[in-house]
């Protein structure tokens, strides 16, 4: 088991979750967060740290579509450990429908 970061992220990306994790397996896109399945060591601290509930274990029904996301753009994106501030608009946003259809970026975030 592993966690996943969701559709709920997309364009909330409250960075609560990066600053909790002992192994620092978050990484920044331009609009949301992803967690690396081979680097969490699924402690699940992430998980009611994240103020969109956008944080759930890959054992949950439909999780195939958001392990294979957080995979693959965890290779691609850079690390972040250090909380920042969530977007000025992140409550627009929180519980949406949709999202990552709408909104999702694959471009890369800043990291540290």
């Amino acid at each position: 088991m592993t966690y996943v970061v969701t559709d709920n992220c997309i364009r909330c990306k409250y960075m609560d979750c990066v600053e909790v994790c002992p192994v620092d397996c978050f990484y920044e896109g331009e609009n949301m967060l992803v967690i690396h399945p081979d680097e969490c060591i699924d402690c699940g601290v992430c998980e009611p740290e994240c103020p969109a509930e956008a944080i759930s274990p890959d054992t949950e029904p439909g999780m195939e579509k958001w392990l294979e996301i957080n995979t693959e753009y965890a290779d691609k994106w850079p690390n972040i450990t250090i909380k920042r501030e969530a977007p000025s608009d992140a409550k627009d946003f929180d519980g949406q429908e949709g999202k990552f259809e709408k909104y999702f970026s694959p471009e890369p975030g800043e990291g540290d």
